[in-house]
């Protein structure tokens, strides 16, 4: 039985992840029903999305107390948004506490490295909500159905 077989049977939901030029894994989600691509960073503890989009994926932005440093930025403001809705395929969770930041630095570093610049970064909050299972060698993300999953969007 292959691994995509036993976690269907566990109702896992799987999705097809794209590795970039940098190596990173991206996948497409969308945000209060926009569509935007991610990287996929277990090294993040918060799923996140250029500040500079808030209005496209259309969050309200609340002021943040909290400063996020990564990939080589440290001490950046930051903005939060509550009960904002995420869908992975139909993979859905209405509830998604999401951190805003300045991403250029990011998206810097991956258009040299003739990556595609990114809409946001899914983190481990998303991760451990779904239970996520990371199949690297197939490039597959595997998270599990929501148990009150209804449509959403």
């Amino acid at each position: 039985m292959s691994i995509q077989s036993y976690l269907s049977k566990k109702k896992y939901l799987s999705f097809k992840l794209k590795k970039t030029p940098t190596k990173h894994f991206e996948i497409k989600a969308r945000i209060n029903g926009v569509k935007g691509r991610f990287i996929v960073d277990t090294g993040a503890s918060n799923t996140c999305i250029d500040i500079n989009l808030a209005d496209h994926f259309f969050i309200d932005a609340q002021d943040s107390e909290v400063l996020a440093a990564g990939a080589g930025a440290k001490d950046m403001m930051t903005l939060e948004a509550k009960d904002v809705q995420i869908a992975i395929g139909k993979w859905k969770y209405p509830n998604l506490h999401l951190v805003l930041l300045d991403l250029t630095h990011v998206n810097m570093a991956l258009t040299e490295h003739l990556s595609k610049p990114v809409e946001g970064i899914i983190g481990a909050d998303i991760l451990k909500q779904g239970h996520a299972i990371i199949d690297y060698s197939k490039k597959r993300l595997y998270l599990k159905k929501q148990k009150n999953s209804f449509n959403i969007f």
